[in-house]
């Protein structure tokens, strides 16, 4: 029977929080995108704004809403920044939690190469005494 890996659980553990780290960081990068994208559209608002002014009353709300829009873009970005780090911060907690799965994935692939390895010899061991015995029993006719 084979031995089981004595650190199977805590290869569990670290397969998981690759898991929850790649998940943290897919959505870092999900509202960074988001974000992104608001930005853009904040952007072209303020683009597409008419520039002519009929009456004072038009200059005022063209005015407001200029100025709403830089207010509103100018959070955007703070956001975006904020996000940014947010994702960095999530890209190395991924790596590493990779690292430490790919530590014990490597002493789980040694430990199941010497499992192998020692299967290998005690069938070899069984297959030798067979043919030894067959030799006696022939040569003591």
């Amino acid at each position: 029977m084979a031995r089981l890996f004595p650190l199977a659980g805590l290869l569990r553990l670290r397969h998981l929080q690759e898991e929850q780290a790649a998940s943290t960081l897919a959505a870092a990068n999900s509202r960074l995108g988001e974000s992104s994208v608001q930005a853009a559209r904040a952007r072209t608002a303020l683009g597409g704004t008419p520039t002519e002014a009929t009456s004072t009353q038009t200059l005022y709300a063209l005015a407001a809403t200029r100025a709403s829009t830089r207010s509103m873009l100018a959070d955007l970005e703070a956001l975006r920044t904020e996000q940014q780090a947010e994702a960095q911060r999530a890209e190395q907690a991924f790596a590493e939690a990779r690292a430490q799965s790919i530590g014990l994935e490597k002493l789980h692939g040694r430990h199941t190469a010497a499992v192998a390895a020692e299967e290998l010899h005690a069938e070899q061991s069984v297959i030798d005494e067979l043919a030894s015995v067959a030799w006696h029993r022939e040569h003591a006719r």
